[in-house]
């Protein structure tokens, strides 16, 4: 089987705020698999660290009202044609995230509040029938 993971979940610092969010159960997950790591942010352009970023009214801005959008988008869409091309199964996913986030993503306020939504890469795997699965289900 060949998944996709959030780099940031394989140990890669690639996160906001140069970390990462190293994750045992899905590294035992997908153990024996072909496995692609993808973090939409970097491929959009974006540099690790960076201002923590949310959707706010659909738009993806930076804490200070930055919009960065395009580049959640233009990474999103670079990270599914690498999934395609490689024929991923399944692909795992960062909680919360405004890129990976799978049914609950921060609300926009930069408060910590969760609400039911999908993150921009979440999002446009489902809308192409792409199997997700949200880290914290494993």
């Amino acid at each position: 089987m060949t998944i996709a993971v959030s780099a940031c979940l394989l140990g890669e610092n690639c996160k906001y705020n140069g970390k990462n969010n190293y994750n045992e159960k899905v590294i035992e997950y997908v153990k024996g698999h072909n496995i692609i790591p993808v973090c939409p942010e970097i491929l959009g352009g974006l540099t690790s660290p960076r201002k923590p970023a949310e959707i706010v009214d659909g738009t993806v801005k930076n804490r200070d009202g930055t919009i960065v959008d395009k580049e959640f988008r233009s990474g999103a869409e670079t990270a599914l044609r690498l999934i395609k091309e490689q024929k991923a199964d399944l692909v795992i996913l960062q909680p919360r995230s405004p890129s990976c986030g799978v049914d609950k993503i921060y609300d926009g306020t930069f408060s910590g509040k969760l609400i039911d939504g999908d993150g921009i890469f979440a999002k446009l795997l489902k809308d192409n029938g792409i199997r997700v699965l949200n880290a914290d289900d494993i």
